[in-house]
C-alpha cells in the first residue's frame, strides 16, 4: 500500500494511469463512522456571506448551497477575535488566555503554543481509529531549528501539527502576511527559503522576510485545495474514517486573489478574494460528493475571527473607490454586518462568525439554529461523533453540539461563552445579555479601553444587537452576577460547573 505523500505526489501531478491502478488497490470503508472536515476561514466575516447577508453583492453560490443543504448556526463565536487564540481553542477545547499568550498573536517564528501535554482533538480521534490529516495554516508555533542565533531552515521543524495528533501535515507556519513564507510538509520545509520577500501595503500587505521559490502568494489557496482534495480522494477509500483539519489563508492579507478572480466582483479585491474562498470551499464540498461519501461526512465551515474590513459612513472613500483602503461605507457592503466593531474587537464584530454544517441524512437541509456556541465546542462534538474517550483534563471549555445538529435541544443549558479581544478584554454571554468587563473596545476601534478598566458594559443583544445602548446601570444584578460567572471560569480552569 503505498503511503499519502505517493499518492498526494500523484494526485496533484495528474497521473492518471498511476491514479487508475492505485484505486483498483485501495481497501473499501469499513467503519461506518462518519468522516469530519473542519474548514477555518481566515478572517471571513459575517455579513461576507450572502445567506447571512442578503445585501451582499459578493457572490457566495458554493456558502450558500452549503447552508441550503445544512444548519446554519446564527449565534456562533470564535473564542478569541484574532487568529492564534482561536486556532488554539479550536484544537484544544480550551480557551487560549488560560496559557502564556494573554493578548495578540504569534509570528512565523513563535515559539510552539500548544502544551506537550496538552491533548488535541486529532490526537484523540487518532487514538479512536481515525486517521488524520492538516492542511493549511498553522499559526501555533513551529520548533524551527536554530544555528546559534539564526534559523536553519535546512533541518526539520521539532514542534507542529505532526506532534500533536496529525498523520499528514502541509502548513504554512503562520497567517500568509508573516514570514518565513514557506511549505512545511511533516515537519520538513518543502524547499530552502533562498529568496528575499520584499514588504507590502494594502491591500497586497505583505512583511519582509525569507521565502521559498515554490511559495507563490497567488497560488497558495490552489495549492491547498489541491492537496486537500487529493486527501479526501484517498482517504474516501481507506478503511478507516477521516479528520481533516483545513485551515484557509484568506480572505486575510494580503488581498491577493488569483488573476482569474481579478474583478469578478464589484467590491474591489477584497470582494474578488472572498468570492475565491466561495470557490474553494465549493472544490472541497465536491470532492466529497464526488468521492460517495457526503452522507457519511460532516463538513463544518467557519472563520477564526471577523472581518478586517472597517465600515464607514457618509461620503468617505471606501475599497470600491480606492482599493488601498481598508474598508466599506455602508451601502456598499457590510463585512461583519449588522454587529459592531471589526476584527480584534470585544465588540460582536469580532468574533461572531459565519457557521455551517452539513452532514446529509443527519442534519435536517435548510435548519437554523439561535443557540450561542463556541468554535471550542468542536473538540467535545468531534469526539462525541466519533465516540473517542476523552479524559477530565481534555477540553475544559468544550460542549457538545451534537445535539444541536440532530435538531434536538440540549440536556443543560451550555455555560456561558467567554469573548476575549487582541488586547486582553473579556466579555460575558449569557442568554440575551452581554457584559465587557472593561471600558472600550479591546482592540482596534476607538475607544480601545483597558481590560477590568470601569466603567463596564452592559448589552441586551436581543434588543440590541448592534450593541449601541449600554443598560448596566438599569441592570446592576444582571452585570453583577454575569462579573462572578466570567470571574469564576477564569479562576476555575473551566468552563464546567
Amino acid at each position: 500500500m503505498i503511503d499519502a505523500r505517493q499518492f498526494l505526489s500523484l494526485l496533484i501531478s495528474g497521473c492518471t494511469l498511476g491514479l487508475l491502478s492505485l484505486l483498483c488497490c485501495v481497501a473499501v470503508n469499513a467503519d461506518d463512522r462518519p468522516n469530519i472536515i473542519f474548514i477555518l476561514a481566515d478572517d471571513m466575516g459575517y455579513g461576507d456571506v450572502q445567506t447571512l447577508n442578503e445585501k451582499s453583492k459578493i457572490p457566495t453560490p458554493n456558502l450558500n448551497q452549503l447552508a441550503a443543504e445544512g444548519m446554519t448556526f446564527t449565534d456562533a463565536h470564535t473564542p478569541s477575535s484574532v487568529c492564534t487564540p482561536t486556532r488554539y481553542g479550536v484544537l484544544t477545547g480550551r480557551y487560549c488566555w488560560r496559557t502564556r499568550l494573554k493578548s495578540g498573536v504569534l509570528n512565523g517564528y513563535g515559539e510552539p503554543l500548544i502544551e506537550d501535554d496538552r491533548r488535541t482533538v486529532a490526537e484523540a480521534l487518532r487514538a479512536s481509529g481515525y486517521w488524520t490529516g492538516i492542511v493549511g495554516k498553522w499559526h501555533l508555533g513551529l520548533g524551527f531549528a536554530k544555528d546559534g542565533k539564526e534559523f536553519d531552515f535546512s533541518k526539520p521543524v521539532s514542534n507542529g501539527p505532526h506532534t500533536h495528533g496529525f498523520d499528514y501535515s502541509y502548513i504554512i507556519p503562520a497567517s500568509l502576511d508573516f514570514p518565513p513564507y514557506v511549505y512545511i510538509e511533516a515537519g520538513k520545509i518543502t524547499e530552502f527559503p533562498k529568496l528575499s520577500q520584499n514588504a507590502q501595503r494594502f491591500p497586497a500587505f505583505l512583511r519582509q522576510g525569507e521565502r521559498s521559490p515554490d511559495f507563490v502568494m497567488e497560488d497558495v489557496l490552489d495549492n491547498l485545495r489541491s492537496h486537500v482534495t487529493a486527501l479526501i480522494s484517498l482517504q474516501a477509500k481507506e478503511e478507516k474514517p477521516f479528520f481533516i483539519y483545513f485551515p484557509l489563508t484568506a480572505p486575510h492579507k494580503p488581498v491577493l486573489p488569483h488573476p482569474r478572480f481579478r474583478g469578478k466582483t464589484d467590491l474591489g479585491p477584497y470582494g474578488d478574494f472572498v468570492h475565491q474562498v466561495d470557490d474553494i470551499v465549493g472544490g472541497v464540498v465536491k470532492a466529497v460528493d464526488g468521492a460517495g461519501i457526503a452522507e457519511n461526512t460532516l463538513i463544518i465551515y467557519t472563520s477564526d475571527n471577523g472581518s478586517f474590513m472597517y465600515q464607514y459612513d457618509g461620503t468617505k472613500t471606501d475599497h470600491i473607490q480606492d482599493e488601498k483602503i481598508q474598508g466599506y461605507r455602508a451601502e456598499n457592503h457590510q463585512a461583519n454586518g449588522p454587529f459592531r466593531g471589526t476584527k480584534a474587537d470585544i465588540w460582536e464584530a469580532g468574533h461572531r462568525v459565519p457557521f455551517f454544517a452539513r452532514w446529509k441524512g443527519k442534519i435536517e437541509a435548510g435548519s437554523k439554529c439561535d443557540e450561542t456556541v463556541c468554535l471550542t465546542d468542536f473538540f467535545t462534538t468531534a469526539t462525541e461523533i466519533a465516540g473517542a474517550k476523552i479524559t477530565d483534563d481534555d477540553a475544559p471549555d468544550s460542549f457538545s453540539l451534537l445535539p444541536l445538529l440532530s435538531g434536538k435541544d440540549l440536556a443543560s443549558p451550555r455555560p456561558p461563552v467567554i469573548h476575549h479581544s487582541v488586547g486582553g478584554m473579556f466579555a460575558i454571554r449569557d442568554g440575551d445579555w452581554k457584559l465587557v468587563l472593561g471600558n472600550g473596545s479591546g482592540g482596534r476601534q476607538a475607544p480601545k479601553g483597558k481590560p477590568f478598566n470601569k466603567p463596564y458594559q452592559l448589552f441586551n443583544l436581543a434588543s440590541d444587537i448592534g450593541e449601541t445602548t449600554d443598560v448596566i446601570a438599569q441592570n446592576p444584578e444582571i452585570a453583577k452576577r454575569l462579573e462572578a460567572e466570567c470571574e469564576r471560569i477564569r479562576e476555575s480552569g473551566t468552563s464546567r460547573n
